[in-house]
């Protein structure tokens, strides 16, 4: 087993520490506030004297801004630093020289499960940085969830990180918008849920519904079919859908953001093709 100190204790950090301990790994941990680290010493963890106290130093904060006040100017020769902190692509990579500077090297992360997931079966984390360093440690790293690396550019874990984001808070505020329009008719949202997880469900499939294969195919060949399903057929649609909620007396201001999407992309010329066309408007804001 391996020896690394988690920084963070947040609800993220302190369950992976907690986690790292489960599976038999020799944990220290630093916080800001020393406090936070009571109830983890109490059950194995060691107290770090630095936040830089270790070769393997787990980050898991609010930023990087917060990475950078904890080191400080302590030295980071020969250390490795797996970064879980949220922040920009652009921010990561500027981090990644920041370590290096100190003679450290830094890996950077996303995990993809909330505090309760981590350690448990499908949980993973995207990783980025050099393979040769994160190889070296994925096995304690795996105590957290499957390891799975995406590239050595340090922004990359972040972009796929935030990319999966992208797709839960839009598809779970539209889940959000739908059940408050049902309910002002009287629908229970638990009437509603099986209709709900049967859309999420067959988006992701192989079916007539499978858009998200569907469309991953139209981006690779740049050609978008809208012969029998129209993004001007979809941008009326999305409109009235609009008004629906306007009249229920709801919030419209993701709907209206997106209909205004579809509605220039439309206005570009574009309405007779599929709806996958709408991302040639993404690229060109």
């Amino acid at each position: 087993m391996s020896e690394l100190t988690v920084v963070g204790l947040g609800p993220m950090g302190s369950t992976m520490a907690e986690t790292f301990l489960a599976a038999g790994h020799r944990v220290a941990v630093w916080n800001r506030t020393e406090s936070k680290t009571g109830p983890l010493v109490a059950k194995g963890a060691r107290r770090a004297a630095t936040a830089a106290d270790g070769e393997l130093l787990v980050i898991s904060q609010i930023g990087y801004q917060a990475m950078y006040d904890s080191l400080g100017e302590a030295g980071l020769e020969g250390k490795v630093v797996v970064n879980l902190s949220s922040g920009t692509p652009d921010e990561l990579r500027e981090a990644a020289g920041w370590v290096a500077e100190r003679g450290g090297t830094l890996i950077t992360a996303g995990i993809m499960v909330p505090p309760p997931g981590i350690g448990k079966p499908g949980a993973y984390t995207f990783y980025s940085g050099p393979e040769e360093v994160l190889d070296r440690h994925a096995a304690t790293l795996r105590a957290l969830g499957e390891v799975t690396y995406v590239g050595e550019d340090h922004g990359l874990a972040m972009m796929y990180y935030q990319s999966q984001l992208l797709i839960f808070w839009s598809s779970l505020t539209s889940y959000m918008h739908a059940t408050a329009l049902l309910g002002t008719a009287g629908v229970a949202p638990k009437d509603f849920l099986p209709f709900a997880s049967g859309i999420f469900t067959q988006l992701g499939g192989d079916g007539p519904m499978g858009y998200a294969k569907i469309l991953a195919d139209s981006f690779e060949a740049g050609v978008y079919p809208g012969e029998q399903n129209s993004l001007h057929m979809q941008a009326v649609g999305l409109g009235h859908a609009v008004e629906a909620l306007e009249q229920a007396g709801l919030e419209t201001t993701v709907p209206k953001a997106l209909a205004r999407l579809f509605e220039r992309a439309d206005a570009e010329g574009r309405g007779e093709e599929g709806l996958g066309t709408v991302i040639e408007s993404i690229r060109k804001p």
